[in-house]
């Protein structure tokens, strides 16, 4: 096997890596602070739509992980990165938080439930029935359906909440119609947030705490793959894939002479 060229910039999940139920994991801000001074490209991703970049800056500020907002990449970004690129200047019906319908404000789009070009489904807490009967009789019209991201489920302080992929699949029960998901695994995300930063899969590693999102997503886009178990993935765990990360680490701690 062809021996990988030095790591020059580095993207990381966030939940799971950077943070435990909302608690900072042990050397992860040694890890930014590094990062910040090395003057390396570096990206902390999220599939969860919800936040703009400025929300979740200032919550991993409060934390004591200080991610500037142009370091922040999410699925609603990458979503309207997408739109922008597939459909510039068009319409969306968006069902989500600030995070996507200001990712699809500021790349130019129209925000409308009269015949837009996509039903766009995001996270929100606040799923209405009047809005998912809206959205499903705009794709049954001829709106093209896309989704944010897969996450079928998310945590909270009582457990498990349905997510983005939980509610597309009532929507594609409800129209026969399959959203394209935007976020991780598809490393379409990775790649998007790659070009913002100027960096090449070749010289670039992604650390994540999930086989089935951040290491596929890394892999299939031709990264360097770090697996910590900090997050969901157990070590038993990994041998059920038929993918291997390049290197597991018990957490983020043990990166930081990689920097």
């Amino acid at each position: 096997m062809a021996e990988r060229k030095p790591i020059e910039s580095w993207l990381t999940d966030m939940d799971g890596v950077l943070m435990h139920e909302g608690i900072p994991v042990p050397g992860a801000d040694t890890f930014i602070k590094k990062l910040r001074e090395s003057g390396r490209p570096f990206l902390v991703l999220t599939n969860n739509s919800i936040y703009t970049p400025r929300d979740l800056h200032a919550r991993l500020k409060r934390i004591g992980l200080d991610v500037p907002a142009a370091s922040i990449w999410t699925s609603a970004l990458a979503t309207a990165k997408f739109l922008d690129d597939q459909r510039p200047g068009g319409t969306a019906y968006a069902i989500g938080e600030a995070g996507l319908t200001t990712a699809l404000h500021d790349v130019g789009y129209v925000l409308t439930d009269a015949d837009p070009d996509y039903v766009v489904l995001g996270e929100t807490r606040t799923y209405s029935f009047e809005a998912l009967t809206k959205a499903i009789r705009l794709i049954n019209n001829g709106a093209r359906f896309i989704a944010t991201n897969p996450d079928e489920t998310g945590p909270s302080a009582e457990g498990a909440l349905p997510a983005t992929g939980s509610v597309a699949a009532l929507i594609t029960k409800a129209t026969g119609r399959e959203p394209y998901f935007v976020g991780k695994p598809n490393p379409l995300m990775m790649r998007s947030g790659l070009n913002v930063i100027g960096a090449h899969s070749e010289t670039s590693a992604m650390i994540g705490d999930r086989m089935d999102t951040d290491v596929l997503a890394g892999l299939e886009a031709g990264m360097e793959t770090f697996l910590v178990l900090t997050g969901l993935t157990r070590p038993d765990d990994i041998e059920r894939y038929p993918f291997r990360p390049s290197t597991v680490v018990d957490s983020i701690a043990d990166l930081v002479d990689l920097v």
